[in-house]
């Protein structure tokens, strides 16, 4: 197997960039989620309930992030490391450190209602649960649960063929093939691995870096959102709720925490066991 592909979100929900090689930390892929948008109340804002935000694509830059939206204007946020420390209701976290205020204008005037956008300044300060795999001492950048998320295009592949097979039964129009992006990865695989090969590994290395699989990943409703169109459809839960549900969750995908840590290439080789 290899590593074909690597996504950097580093804003929580909102769209993200391709990169050909990246660095693992122990919290994840470096600039990958280390910015959320955080409502009045501190709870964090995401597309699950604003679709506008996947509209909206950050890159990450030297200590800065850029802000882009569909009508190609742009602003260039720096990293708040002197920035006031807000309340936050992101869980295993109290405080985040708030960009300039002209980020948070931006952002409102983008998706209609009033946001922050707020940094991690150290993800040492919120750990991995134990609920999701974590051990004394791992680290969490602003993932939901683990630091990245691993995918194989087999499995999409089959994915991709009960989705066809089901409209089929239902005499519905083929669908376009879903695309990866739906599952918001952080790395994916190909190679000559059965489908969901990856629900049974336990480790992973990719080129010299080793990862621990913490657990599979439930996939949410976020995953029925089109992020070209924004609009919302059935799939791939319907699909995944018939072929792939357990425990009354949809599986696809696993979570990795780092072992080691360096830098990972596309191209580079995969072990896994």
């Amino acid at each position: 197997m290899r590593l074909v592909s690597t996504h950097v979100h580093p804003v929580k929900s909102l769209a993200g960039v391709d990169v050909d090689r990246a660095t693992v930390e122990p919290w994840g892929l470096r600039h990958d989620r280390r910015w959320v948008l955080l409502r009045p109340d501190g709870a964090a804002l995401t597309a699950r309930t604003a679709l506008a935000m996947l509209g909206l694509t950050a890159a990450p830059g030297t200590g800065s992030l850029t802000l882009t939206d569909r009508r190609g204007a742009s602003l260039t946020v720096a990293e708040p490391v002197a920035g006031p420390p807000a309340p936050t209701a992101v869980s295993r976290l109290d405080t985040l450190r708030l960009a300039a205020g002209e980020a948070h204008d931006w952002l409102s005037d983008r998706l209609g209602q009033p946001v922050r956008l707020g940094w991690l300044d150290d993800p040492r300060r919120r750990p991995v649960s134990i609920e999701h795999g974590g051990r004394p001492g791992d680290p969490l950048n602003l993932s939901d649960a683990g630091p990245l998320l691993l995918a194989t295009l087999p499995s999409l592949r089959r994915l991709r063929d009960w989705i066809t097979e089901g409209a089929r039964e239902r005499g519905e129009p083929t669908p376009d093939p879903l695309p990866m992006a739906r599952f918001r990865p952080t790395v994916v695989l190909d190679g000559p691995a059965e489908p969901f090969a990856e629900d049974g590994w336990s480790r992973v290395r990719v080129g010299a870096v080793d990862f621990r699989v913490a657990e599979r990943c439930d996939r949410c409703q976020l995953t029925l959102i089109d992020p070209v169109t924004l609009t919302r459809g059935r799939e791939p839960i319907r699909t995944l709720a018939r072929h792939r549900r357990r425990d009354g969750k949809t599986w696809f995908g696993v979570r990795l925490i780092p072992v080691t840590t360096g830098e990972i290439r596309v191209g580079d080789p995969v072990v896994a066991e």
